[in-house]
């Protein structure tokens, strides 16, 4: 069996984010474990407009070349770490506009959260998690959350506190095995279908 695939999503796209700060973070002390892949994916490469399929993304059936780039990336993995920062007490329309372009590449996958903001980001994991759930995204309990005062000198470079280490290891022995045990439910799943 291949390893278990975990996509970074870096959930900003603004000029002068610093999320792709923390998703290089986690990538750096995710990539030090044996029992998965990680790879950082960019919403900002993928240039994804406003919604516009003209067709439910639960009806699989994508017209734009940009929906079924992104559709094969997030199929790709068996699950995410949402590095997603905290805008008007919620996530960043640009990362739920990613999540709304597609459906059934989501499902029945394992998903970690990782928030930064004023408030370490939390409400916006929040929200995120309501989302996740609607997608048949399995999130798990252990979060990460960095404050833009304690975090980051002058709310720009990021410097996170060492016990963070912890947290993140906690969240990938969380995160790894759900994504492993997700896999067996897709292939009942596609083995069900065939039949």
């Amino acid at each position: 069996m291949s390893a278990v695939r975990i996509g970074i999503i870096i959930g900003s796209t603004r000029p002068g984010r610093v999320g792709d700060q923390v998703a290089r973070w986690v990538l750096e002390h995710a990539s030090a474990r044996t029992d998965a892949e990680f790879e950082l994916v960019d919403l900002a490469e993928f240039a994804l407009p406003h919604l516009d399929e003209s067709l439910p993304a639960s009806m699989g059936q994508y017209d734009k070349q940009h929906t079924k780039a992104w559709a094969e990336k997030v199929a790709s993995f068996d699950g995410y770490i949402f590095v997603t920062p905290e805008y008007n007490h919620s996530t960043s329309g640009a990362l739920k506009n990613a999540i709304d372009f597609v459906y059934g590449e989501w499902n029945n996958k394992a998903a970690g959260l990782v928030s930064y903001g004023a408030a370490g980001g939390t409400r916006a994991a929040e929200h995120l998690r309501l989302i996740l759930g609607e997608l048949q995204v399995a999130d798990v309990r252990q979060q990460v959350s960095f404050s833009l005062m304690t975090d980051f000198e002058q709310y720009t470079k990021f410097a996170p506190a060492g016990y963070h280490e912890g947290m993140l290891a906690t969240q990938l022995d969380q995160l790894v095995p759900w994504a492993a045990a997700l896999r067996t439910v897709r292939e009942s799943d596609s083995l069900a279908k065939a039949a």
